[in-house]
């Protein structure tokens, strides 16, 4: 099977892998974005995740006049609505599975792999983390918005995941409303969503990295307990 090329991390080197998170990154960018802040996060010791950091296909994006980047779909509006390419988001959410499979071909249990993604990376994730049909550890979605929420088909073993869900109050280019608009529908859907907003943009700042290595810490190790 064809996958996705990524950038891999394991960390700490040397050790047994115990978890896997697969990491989107946002438009225009590629897997290498979010790799250089793997050990600022800060893990706990006994844990030794191998990260993945996949790059999207290069495609035409309608609101950058068909300019072709790396996108995980085209978006068609910049409006507070998000006119994307559900087909494409939920293609992009096919090849995530694809990897998620993979990992536990490799020997990591569902229940020990998050999903996370930035902006338009986090519309993916929300999509192929709630659709998967194993129970996962959680997802993590960054300053980003729940694009297919009138759509998406969410698998019922997923009715309890942990979600971690972080926005910038200062972000022009996905508005915090988004951010708080995704937690509000998550709600309305039977989930407990954990939310953390920070006074910059559409960024990630030092100390949302350390809540986001907390929050890895925390979630795998009761999934651990559990």
């Amino acid at each position: 099977m064809d996958y996705l090329p990524a950038v891999e991390i394991e960390y700490p080197q040397g050790r047994d892998i115990n978890a896997s998170i697969i990491w989107l990154h946002g438009l225009g960018a590629d897997g290498n974005d979010f790799a250089p802040i793997v050990p600022q996060l800060r893990l706990p010791d006994g844990l030794a995740v191998r990260f993945i950091f996949p790059h999207a296909p290069s495609i035409p994006v309608t609101i950058n006049n068909g300019f072709v980047m790396p996108a995980w779909y085209d978006i068609k509006e910049l409006d507070i609505d998000r006119h994307v390419d559900e087909e494409q988001l939920k293609q992009s959410a096919a090849w995530v599975h694809d990897l998620i499979d993979r990992e536990i071909e490799r020997g990591i249990p569902a229940s020990r792999i998050i999903i996370a993604g930035f902006s338009q990376g986090g519309a993916v994730s929300f999509e192929a983390g709630l659709s998967y049909g194993s129970t996962l550890a959680g997802i993590m979605a960054l300053s980003t918005y729940f694009a297919t929420a009138d759509s998406i088909e969410i698998n019922p073993v997923q009715n309890t995941l942990p979600i971690l869900i972080c926005h910038g109050t200062h972000d022009p280019v996905v508005p915090e409303v988004l951010g708080r608009k995704s937690v509000a529908t998550l709600q309305n859907l039977g989930f407990d969503p954990e939310y953390i907003s920070y006074p910059m943009e559409h960024a990630v700042c030092p100390e949302q990295i350390r809540d986001i290595g907390d929050w890895i810490g925390r979630t795998l190790t009761a999934q651990a307990e559990g």
